[in-house]
């Protein structure tokens, strides 16, 4: 299973979870409230690891990517340097996607 579904099944969660807590409110059951606050939370847990398993390999691809850029300015080779320019901004940028 990939991060994209462990994050939406995630959300799914959270989101179901508020429901029946707020079904569970109005209809009076203070049961179905807890269930349902137990139920988001386990959502938002799910959501926030898929995001920092994202994260982290945010952080590794910047890294290669330095990596390979410093590479290619010591070789002085324009097309690896270039690569690890580029593979160090998606890095980032899935870092920040992940925020």
């Amino acid at each position: 299973m990939g991060n994209a579904t462990r994050r939406s099944k995630g959300a799914a969660k959270e989101l179901g979870g508020k429901v029946e807590r707020k079904v569970g409110r109005a209809v009076g059951s203070e049961r179905m409230a807890v269930r349902g606050r137990a139920r988001e939370l386990e959502g938002r847990d799910e959501k926030e690891s898929a995001k920092a398993r994202e994260r982290v390999k945010g952080k590794v691809e910047e890294a290669v990517g330095a990596v390979q850029r410093g590479a290619g300015r010591l070789l002085d080779d324009d097309e690896t340097r270039a690569r690890g320019a580029l593979r160090n901004a998606r890095g980032k940028l899935r870092q920040k996607a992940n925020r």
